[in-house]
């Protein structure tokens, strides 16, 4: 190596100047050189979007986040799905989603009054639908109560309802029917309502408490048959969409929240089984 070569060591940062300038033409141009740096590099945090999603958006996030990126061709999307409950434990630890799509209000509001999210960002965006899903052809669905007393039932699956809205509403519609003491050594418990759907797809429950998007979803929609729980039967599974603090700054979390509201959105969300009201609740 010649004497008169540069070395570098990692991570240094060299700046090549073909002829000594005055300081006044130097610190100017070294300025705008790490603004454009910066710029850049913000430019590319903020298309890039971490998604958590609830377990009941598992067939339909992927329809809406197609449908986001042909209108943002910027953004990147990356989802995490899981239980309501344990995507806030996630966050809440800091885990670095820039929004947060819930099975319901409730556990939005929580990372609100934590200081984990942004309350001005908590939206609705549809209403989730509980069923009774069975692939079991001997077990009748014309009535509710009377499927879930059917004496062929051995084994019926919910989501964890300390963590999952769905299992929180299936033991609330167990609890209206006065069948808690009836049920309780039937009843297999899953972390969430797809592990519950996972249940009796393989034979292991002969019923379940399952979101209707999972069952019109092209994996079950030919399998077994189902029937609608009344909404009456349980509190309303307002799903809600909230921006973390991490992504407080995200242009495109902003982005997708506005997207969870329009046309193209809505429609997605009702062909998934979704119910969406002109004036969803908070």
């Amino acid at each position: 190596m010649r004497d008169d070569e540069d070395t570098f060591t990692p991570n240094e940062i060299r700046f090549a100047v073909a002829s000594p300038k005055p300081a006044t033409q130097v610190f100017p141009m070294l300025r705008f050189c790490l603004v454009l740096f910066l710029g850049v590099i913000t430019a590319q945090a903020g298309s890039n979007l971490h998604i958590a999603a609830a377990a009941n958006l598992a067939h339909v996030i992927e329809p809406l986040t197609t449908a986001f990126q042909n209108e943002q061709p910027d953004a990147t999307t990356k989802v995490t799905l899981g239980s309501s409950g344990s995507l806030v434990a996630q966050i809440t630890h800091g885990a670095p989603f820039d929004i947060f799509l819930s099975a319901d209000k409730d556990y939005p509001r929580s990372l609100i009054a934590n200081d984990h999210a942004i309350e001005s960002s908590l939206t609705p965006f549809a209403n989730g639908r509980l069923v009774l899903w069975t692939t079991n052809p001997k077990i009748q669905l014309s009535e509710p109560k009377a499927a879930i007393i059917d004496p062929h039932l051995h084994r019926i699956a919910l989501a964890n309802p300390d963590t999952a809205p769905f299992g929180r509403a299936a033991r609330e519609v167990i609890t209206k029917l006065n069948l808690t003491e009836t049920l309780s050594a039937k009843l297999i418990i899953g972390e969430n309502v797809s592990q519950a759907v996972h249940f009796v797809a393989t034979g292991n429950a002969d019923l379940g408490f399952v979101a209707m998007s999972l069952v019109l979803a092209p994996p079950l929609k030919d399998q077994g048959h189902w029937i609608e729980i009344p909404d009456s039967w349980h509190a309303p599974l307002t799903q809600c969409a909230v921006i973390t603090k991490h992504g407080e700054q995200s242009h495109s979390a902003k982005n997708f929240l506005n997207f969870l509201q329009s046309p193209a959105a809505r429609k997605i969300f009702a062909r998934h089984g979704y119910h969406v009201p002109s004036q969803p609740d908070v």
